[in-house]
């Protein structure tokens, strides 16, 4: 069975300017579904790392959403650096791109203006549609821009107003035959007056005999 990952991408994240509360969640929407997460990895906005971290993504197996970065700021690389990593070009999505200029005859409506497709922002705005080629479309409940999957690997936004619905819908859905698999249970004993050398060689003993059984130690 394929294991879960987690990537967050965000200066912001790294600097310190926003705390980050995908892992937290997301830990807690996996175990909600007898589900656990395998690794987690936080990249700052480097085209480079990131497209190295991706590359990665693609060729492990596993389950892996990634967080932020999918919007069309300068800021923004994960679109791109998705499609360096897979070797492919980018491309409009058809789909991305009805639910788009649907969101922006929405905003247009609700502001009483007239829905004008050929003004520049509007224009570039459509280039939150734009995926590596054979990309599918996470649809977002929140405001309908679309995050993208390809392969197991699946892309949303970093505000969690959007990435949680859009998280849990796909576990929900695609993943839904994965439920339980994973379900961790612990257990713990007080051991007074001894010391962690000691116990060392039982512990190592423990996991040698029980390949499921993984072994911890917090001294007090």
């Amino acid at each position: 069975e394929p294991r879960f990952g987690l990537i967050i991408i965000g200066d912001e994240i790294l600097s310190g300017k926003r705390a980050d509360k995908h892992l937290p969640r997301f830990i807690e929407i996996l175990a909600a579904r007898g589900l656990s997460l395998a690794w987690a990895e936080y990249l700052g906005d480097d085209p480079a790392r990131i497209t190295q971290s991706l590359r990665r993504a693609f060729a492990c197996g596993d389950v892996v959403f990634s967080c932020g970065g999918i919007g069309a700021t300068p800021d923004d690389h994960t679109r791109q650096c998705a499609a360096k990593a897979l070797d492919r070009t980018l491309v409009l999505h058809p789909e991305a791109e009805r639910l788009i200029r649907e969101r922006m005859q929405d905003v247009a409506r609700e502001q009483g203006v007239p829905y004008e497709p050929q003004r520049p922002d509007n224009v570039h705005r459509l280039n939150m549609g734009v995926f590596p080629q054979g990309a599918q479309i996470i649809p977002n409940p929140y405001n309908k821009i679309p995050g993208f999957s390809v392969g197991q690997v699946h892309f949303v936004p970093g505000f969690p107003v959007m990435a949680w619905p859009m998280i849990e819908s796909l576990l929900d859905h695609t993943y839904a035959h994965l439920h339980g698999g994973h379900r961790l249970q612990e257990r713990s004993i007080i051991v007074l007056g001894s010391m962690e050398a000691t116990l060392t060689p039982l512990m190592e003993d423990i996991e040698r005999r029980f390949e499921a059984i993984k072994v911890f130690s917090l001294p007090s």
